[in-house]
């Protein structure tokens, strides 16, 4: 079946805040030489990065984006042991009129999205043209992540197995089947990957940011980041709060939160946005969840899981529609609004036995072209999320104690993201953050903005990220999907716009819609 080329957009570009939910972290076992993130070396020590030129060049085609090539220490801790990373960076400059502002970056999120695919994609030639004429908007992909030194862990073969494993395990040989899986995965990241997966946590990428603000010649830091991005942003307020000038953290995370929290936070997020679904489907006589009420809608699509969970339908190729994989492809479109419709006529497709829409979406979600191959998103994912936090479970016991809360967050979800949060329990680094609030004490306002239905990122994280930030003011968009700036709202635009191009941010408490 089609799916629209206007709605894939749409979820692509919210995909690449995803999969917090996909990757919980874990102790593992020590790496050879356990790093030190939040220690770095003086800024003597660093000097040669901090003052080295970047070779820009037209890009790849071309369309008037450059690029170079950033080096950093791979350990700032030790940045004379000769090991450097490489980073790619890409960047659009302003075109006028008006005078120049200096450099925007730009992250979407993840953590593993690509912030040059995002810039070239969309931010580029899709961000309001006052901004753009105003500031030479940059991307850098952080370690770890895509053109820059990218994590890998499984062949496209394996990782089409990885993602059709069943989530929801009903027995033990299930749940062995489960861990088995999760310990492959660790182990072949291991082995494809190397040294820099103890090296990819946010602390060291927001230390990147700092040295390409200086080598792109701007005193303060000005930023618009979304999702995980809000996260990479905070961490950088609180590094270098002197050096912040305007930063816009859309689709906030709360970092004060644990990982188990952050995982059920978002299932009851997930819950929400299904809810929001739900009561648009069951106004239209073409519901394929019923047309009674959402109750009916959760039911319906409960027990279609479960009958995938024994009996897949096909797809038109090889890979058979499953739980899993039906599970993330309905999860992928409650991202975008916009792609309701499409999620509809998935679902009633898939409910008439060709699974093939609900596997178009999940294959955008996990980023897998039509060729087969896997970007290094689901890759990147755990490696960050599991250096930055400890686990939110070591063993199958402890996911099984925790179900009850999970799906009393979610009674359609919970089950699958509770187990989902299992995914880094055999990782082979130790973490090297901690949950604790962020406070950038002397940085310059800061804008933090939520929405009130967004399922990856709830409202609830907005608001205490704001309260933690000393010099934050709270925007708020009243509407559903993930993020809210360039999604529609003029008022979210204008708001966010103005703070851009004039340093000042919106009242205290404004509300969009």
């Amino acid at each position: 079946m089609d799916i629209s080329r206007s709605a894939l957009r749409a979820i692509s570009a919210a995909f690449v805040a995803v999969a917090l939910l996909l990757a919980g972290c874990t102790s593992g076992a020590a790496s050879p030489r356990t790093p030190s993130p939040t220690k770095a070396a003086s800024r003597a020590a660093l000097a040669a990065y901090y003052e080295q030129k970047l070779n820009w060049h037209e890009c790849r085609g071309g369309a008037g984006f450059e690029c170079a090539t950033l080096k950093a220490p791979l350990d700032y801790a030790r940045p004379d042991d000769g090991h450097d990373l490489k980073l790619a960076v890409s960047r659009k400059k302003a075109g006028g009129p008006g005078k120049r502002l200096g450099s925007l970056m730009v992250n979407p999120g993840g953590p593993g999205g690509s912030a040059i695919d995002y810039l070239q994609s969309y931010a580029g030639i899709g961000y309001p043209a006052r901004v753009r004429a105003r500031y030479d908007l940059v991307a850098m992909d952080p370690r770890g992540v895509a053109a820059s030194e990218p994590i890998t862990c499984l062949g496209d073969k394996q990782m089409d197995a990885f993602t059709q494993t069943d989530q929801t395990p009903d027995a033990p040989a299930e749940t062995r089947s489960l861990v088995a899986s999760y310990q492959k995965f660790a182990r072949g990241c291991a082995a494809r990957s190397g040294e820099i997966l103890g090296h990819v946590s946010t602390v060291e990428a927001a230390r990147d940011m700092d040295l390409l603000r200086e080598v792109l010649g701007d005193r303060k830091l000005t930023y618009v980041g979304a999702s995980y991005g809000t996260f990479l942003g905070a961490t950088y307020a609180d590094l270098f709060p002197r050096r912040v000038g305007r930063l816009v953290l859309d689709g906030a995370l709360d970092p004060a939160l644990t990982s188990e929290q952050i995982n059920r936070d978002q299932t009851a997020g997930f819950e929400t946005a299904f809810t929001a679904f739900a009561k648009d489907c069951v106004r239209r006589a073409s519901c394929p969840l019923g047309t009674r009420d959402v109750a009916q809608a959760r039911e319906r699509l409960a027990a279609f899981f479960t009958r995938l969970d024994t009996h897949p339908v096909p797809t038109g190729e090889s890979r058979r529609l499953g739980e899993s994989l039906a599970t993330t492809g309905v999860l992928a479109a409650l991202y975008d609004e916009g792609a309701w419709p499409q999620l509809r006529t998935a679902l009633r497709s898939a409910m008439r036995g060709d699974g093939s829409g609900l596997l178009t979406l999940a294959d955008l979600y996990y980023e897998r072209d039509g060729d087969g191959s896997y970007a290094n998103l689901m890759y990147a994912n755990p490696a960050v999320n599991c250096l930055d936090l400890p686990p939110a479970f070591h063993t199958p016991a402890d996911v099984r104690k925790s179900l009850p809360a999970f799906q009393k967050a979610s009674p359609v979800f919970g089950k699958a993201l509770a187990w989902s949060a299992l995914n880094c329990a055999y990782w082979p680094v130790h973490p090297t953050g901690t949950p604790h609030p962020l406070h950038a004490k002397g940085a310059a306002p800061i804008v933090v903005v939520g929405t009130t239905r967004d399922p990856a990122t709830p409202y609830t994280w907005a608001r205490s990220l704001a309260s933690q930030l000393t010099s934050a003011t709270l925007l708020t968009y009243n509407g559903d999907g993930h993020t809210a700036y360039g999604r529609g709202s003029t008022c979210i635009d204008t708001a966010i716009d103005t703070y851009l191009l004039t340093g000042t941010p919106p009242p205290s408490g404004k509300r969009c819609t």
